[in-house]
């Protein structure tokens, strides 16, 4: 999991990372200026996987809501040092996902962050099912007939898009900016079909009834869908509402 990271202040910034690391959470480091540009971006689909943590500064209040107002839907959560319930509050009513008081342990951080991320895509509960596929939100690797499949950690983050969207066409551009994003690392432009081809495989064999779950939409994307016919979904109402909204 990457992360956007905003703490100016050195010498609290190195031991941030350091807990973060230690869950396998990578943070990109921002500073204030990257909140001055255009956060129009942050709207685009795929953008809004990437969470925030902020510190809380005297400028962080007007962050939150620069974001909010561009219309940005990331998972924004602050760090404060001090417990203040009047500060906390204001934080949440702007738009804060979550507020914090340090230190946090990086796992329970990365658990709130996967709640926040599943909750904004309708989904309350830890798995959806798809046909033979049961998909988990907090990290766990996919089972297929009851049979866990291994993937690496690449492939998990992509398939995790998926299956927040699932039964939706989710462009090959969102997912590159939901796993990729501002990390350092920026791979060459094939590098997601090549990830879905692998998760395929690993997929479709372990599948009883041979059905390709992972349907390539050429022109648009990619989709996770059971079989037609197939009644195993179990995918929120809310959640089916919002798709259903989006495809007409």
């Amino acid at each position: 999991m990457h992360l956007y990271l905003y703490e100016p202040r050195l010498e609290r910034r190195q031991g941030l990372i350091d807990e973060l690391n230690s869950a396998r959470i990578h943070p990109v480091t921002i500073g204030a200026e990257f909140f001055m540009g255009d956060l129009t971006m942050l709207s685009r689909e795929g953008s809004e996987a990437r969470p925030f943590l902020l510190a809380d500064l005297p400028d962080t209040p007007e962050i939150v809501a620069r974001m909010r107002a561009a219309g940005a839907r990331n998972p924004v959560l602050v760090l404060r040092d001090f417990r203040n319930s009047r500060a906390a509050a204001k934080m949440l009513d702007l738009g804060a996902d979550d507020d914090l008081v340090v230190p946090v342990k990086a796992i329970e951080l990365r658990s709130r962050i996967n709640a926040i991320t599943r909750r904004s895509h309708g989904h309350t509960a830890e798995s959806v099912t798809i046909g033979e596929v049961t998909a988990y939100f907090d990290g766990r690797d996919p089972e297929v007939a009851g049979q866990r499949i291994k993937l690496s950690r690449r492939e998990h983050a992509i398939f995790q898009q998926l299956a927040l969207n699932a039964c939706k066409v989710i462009s090959k551009a969102a997912i590159y900016d939901a796993v990729y994003g501002m990390a350092d690392e920026q791979p060459f432009d094939k590098v997601i079909d090549v990830y879905i081809c692998k998760i395929r495989k690993k997929i479709d064999t372990a599948a009883p009834s041979g059905h390709q779950y992972i349907e390539t939409v050429h022109g648009r994307g990619y989709k996770l869908a059971p079989a037609e016919g197939d009644e195993t979904l179990s995918l929120p109402p809310a959640v089916a509402a919002v798709q259903e909204a989006r495809a007409s």
